[in-house]
C-alpha cells in the first residue's frame, strides 16, 4: 500500500469517526437532555387528536438582594390541564355518561345531549383547560365515547405585575401563536418551541451562535430577566397609589443600576392583567410607554446642561451670571418658570431653583454646534438598543437648527423630546462617572440543549470625563440636602443626587403648549457618590399641583428607602 492510500484511509476513517461522534451526541441529547419533552410529545400523540400541542419557553424573574437565595420566580409560563372531548358514535346512554361527568365537571345538560345525539359525528368539545386532577379522574371513568386529552397554555402567575415588560402571546399574521409585546415579542426566537428552531440541523447547531445575538439566536430556550419582583411590586404599589392621589392621566418609573444598565423595575399606570384580556377595553394599553412614548422631560435635563458646561469649560460649578429673568433670542421671550429676576446667582442656583435663564446661558456659553453635541452625545435621537420591542427615538431636530432660541429651550427640556428609557440612560452618564452605557432587562438564557448563556454588560461609551460628572453629583447632592423641599427630605447618613423636572404639554390641536397642563418628571440616584440604584418617575397632567417637586419627591423618598433596607445598603455618610 502506498503512501497516498494510507493518507485517503486515514481520511476516511477521520470523517467516520467525526460522524460517529455527531451522531453519539445527537442520541445522548435525545435521550439524556431532551428524553423528558420527547416522551411527553408521544403521551400528547398517545392522548389527544392529531394536533399539535402548544408549547413555549418559560420567562423567570429572580431576586437580588444580599440575603435572598436567588431562587427563580416564574412570570410566563405553561399549565398543564385536559381538554374534554365526546365521541357521539360510542355514547352508549348518554343519560348515564352525562350523570358520571357531572360528578367532575360542568356541563350543560341541553347542550350534552346536543351533541351527543351527532351519530355521524367523532369529534365534539365538551369543556377546555381543566384541571390536570379533573382531567385525570374523568380519564379513569372510562366512559364509552367520554376522553380527554393533554393541553398547555400560556399562564403568568404574577398577574398584572410587570405586564408592560413580559408582554403576552396572540395569533400574528399568519396565524400562528407568538408573543405580541415586551419579552415575549422580542425573544420570540429564543421562547418558540414550535417553529423552523426545532428542526435545526444538528450540525448547523452545532457550529452555529457565533455572534452572540441573543434575540436572533436559532436555539430555544427559558430566559431569566434583571426584574427584582419585590422591586417591582413596590414600584408598581407606589405608581398606582401615586396616579390615585394627583389623578394623573398616565404615570411610569424605571429603577435601575446605573452602572451597568441591568433594569431592577420598570412599570406603568394604567395597566393589564395577561391572563385577563376580556377585561382590556382598549389594546393601547399593552403597549410599553417607557420604550414607546416620547416627551418633553423639562428640568432633569438641567444636570446634563450644567454637566456640558463644566466638561467643556464654558463654567465651573462656581461660575455667576446675572439673570434678569427673561431672555429675547431670535425674536422670542423665554423666562423662568415664576417670570422673577434673581440677579447674579452661581451655577448651584440654576440648578437648586431650576432656571431656566440660568441653563439657557449655560447652552449660549458653551456654543451651538457644541452643545448640540452634548445632548446628542447623552444618546437622545437615537434607540438605546433596550431589549424590548417598538422603541422609539428621540425628537431632537431642535438640536440642529443652529438658532439660539431652541438650544435655549432645549436646555432645560422643553422643544425636544425623549423616551423615558433614553431619560434614564442619558441621567445614568452623570450616575456613573460619564459613560453612556446600555439598558437591558435579560440577565441568562438557559437553552433546552443544557447550555446556558449570560448576558455581559455593555462597557459604555465616554462622553464626559469622570471630574464633570463628579462635581455635578456633588451639585445635585446640594440640590437635595438644601433645596427640594427646603432640605425636609435630606437623609442624615445616605447621600441622594436628585432633580425635579415640570414641563408643558404640547397642545397637537391648536399648536404651542396647553396653559394648565404638565408633565412632571423625576430623577435620583443613590449612594450618590458610587451609586447602586437610580430612580426615574414621571406623569402625565397630574391635578392639583403645578409642580414635579410637590407631586414625586416623596415617591422617590419612598421607593429609596425601600430599597436601602430591601438591599441593606450601608450608610456612606
Amino acid at each position: 500500500m502506498n503512501e497516498s492510500s494510507v493518507v485517503r484511509m486515514r481520511i476516511l476513517l477521520g470523517l467516520f469517526c467525526l460522524i460517529a461522534l455527531g451522531v453519539s451526541a445527537k442520541l445522548y441529547f435525545i435521550q439524556i437532555v431532551n428524553g423528558k419533552s420527547y416522551a411527553e410529545q408521544a403521551d400528547r400523540q398517545y392522548s389527544r387528536p392529531a394536533n399539535s400541542s402548544f408549547d413555549r419557553g418559560s420567562i423567570f424573574f429572580q431576586s437580588k438582594g444580599s440575603d435572598k437565595n436567588g431562587n427563580k420566580v416564574s412570570v410566563a409560563t405553561l399549565k398543564e390541564g385536559y381538554t374534554l372531548i365526546m365521541n357521539p358514535k360510542l355514547i352508549g346512554d348518554p343519560d348515564d355518561a352525562y350523570e358520571a361527568l357531572s360528578q367532575y365537571v360542568k356541563v350543560d345538560r341541553e347542550l350534552f345531549m346536543e351533541k351527543a345525539g351527532k351519530k355521524n359525528d367523532q369529534y365534539e368539545e365538551l369543556a377546555k383547560r381543566l384541571d390536570r386532577d379533573i382531567g385525570i379522574s374523568i380519564g379513569e371513568l372510562k366512559i364509552p365515547g367520554i376522553d380527554v386529552y393533554k393541553e398547555n397554555w400560556r399562564v403568568y402567575p404574577g398577574g398584572s405585575l410587570a405586564a408592560h415588560t413580559i408582554g403576552l402571546i396572540g395569533y400574528d399574521r399568519e396565524d400562528k401563536i407568538a408573543g405580541r409585546y415586551g419579552l415575549e415579542s422580542y425573544y420570540e426566537n429564543v421562547l418558540n418551541r414550535t417553529g423552523a428552531a426545532n428542526n435545526v440541523n444538528f450540525f448547523a447547531e452545532l457550529f452555529a451562535n457565533l455572534r452572540g445575538d441573543i434575540k436572533g439566536d436559532n436555539k430555544n430556550g427559558d430566559i431569566i430577566a434583571s426584574i427584582d419582583p419585590s422591586v417591582e411590586s413596590e414600584l408598581e404599589k407606589v405608581l398606582e397609589k401615586t396616579q390615585a392621589e394627583w389623578k394623573s392621566d398616565f404615570i411610569g418609573g424605571i429603577i435601575m443600576d446605573p452602572k451597568t444598565g441591568e433594569i431592577y423595575a420598570m412599570a406603568q399606570w394604567p395597566t393589564f392583567d395577561p391572563n385577563n384580556l376580556k377585561e382590556v377595553s382598549d389594546p393601547r394599553v399593552f403597549s410599553n410607554q417607557l420604550v414607546e412614548g416620547i416627551y418633553e422631560m423639562g428640568s432633569i435635563i438641567k444636570p446634563l446642561t450644567m454637566a456640558a458646561g463644566i466638561d467643556s469649560g464654558a463654567v465651573t460649578p462656581e461660575s455667576t451670571y446675572d439673570d434678569k429673568g427673561f431672555l429675547l433670542l431670535n425674536g422670542k421671550r423665554i423666562s423662568n418658570y415664576d417670570g422673577k429676576a434673581r440677579g447674579v446667582v452661581s451655577m448651584q442656583e440654576v440648578l437648586n431653583q431650576s432656571l431656566n435663564i440660568g441653563a439657557a446661558t449655560v447652552a449660549l456659553k458653551v456654543g451651538s454646534e457644541e452643545f448640540s453635541r452634548y445632548l446628542l452625545s447623552f444618546g437622545f435621537g437615537e434607540l438605546t438598543g433596550i431589549d424590548q420591542p417598538n422603541e422609539q427615538k428621540g425628537k431632537v431636530s431642535n438640536l440642529k437648527t443652529g438658532r439660539e432660541i431652541e438650544q435655549a429651550t432645549a436646555s432645560y427640556g422643553q422643544g425636544i423630546a425623549m423616551s423615558p428609557i433614553a431619560t434614564i440612560r442619558a441621567m445614568s452618564v452623570i450616575a456613573n462617572g460619564g459613560m453612556l452605557i446600555k439598558p437591558h432587562i435579560i440577565k441568562e438564557v438557559q437553552y433546552t440543549d443544557g447550555s446556558t448563556r449570560k448576558v455581559k454588560p455593555d462597557p459604555g461609551v465616554r462622553v464626559i470625563q469622570k471630574e464633570t460628572a463628579e462635581q455635578v453629583t456633588k451639585m445635585l447632592v446640594e440640590v437635595v440636602d438644601k433645596a427640594l423641599r427646603k432640605g425636609a427630605v435630606k437623609m442624615d447618613h445616605y447621600s441622594l443626587a436628585a432633580k425635579t423636572g415640570t414641563a408643558q404639554i404640547a397642545d397637537p390641536v391648536n399648536g404651542g403648549y396647553y396653559g394648565d397642563r404638565y408633565l412632571h418628571s423625576f430623577f435620583g440616584y443613590f449612594p450618590a457618590y458610587s451609586p447602586k440604584y437610580i430612580i426615574f418617575l414621571y406623569h402625565v397632567y397630574p391635578k392639583g399641583a403645578q409642580y414635579a417637586s410637590e407631586t414625586l419627591t416623596n415617591p422617590f423618598i419612598e421607593l429609596t428607602k425601600f430599597l436601602i433596607n430591601y438591599y441593606e445598603i450601608p450608610p456612606d455618610r
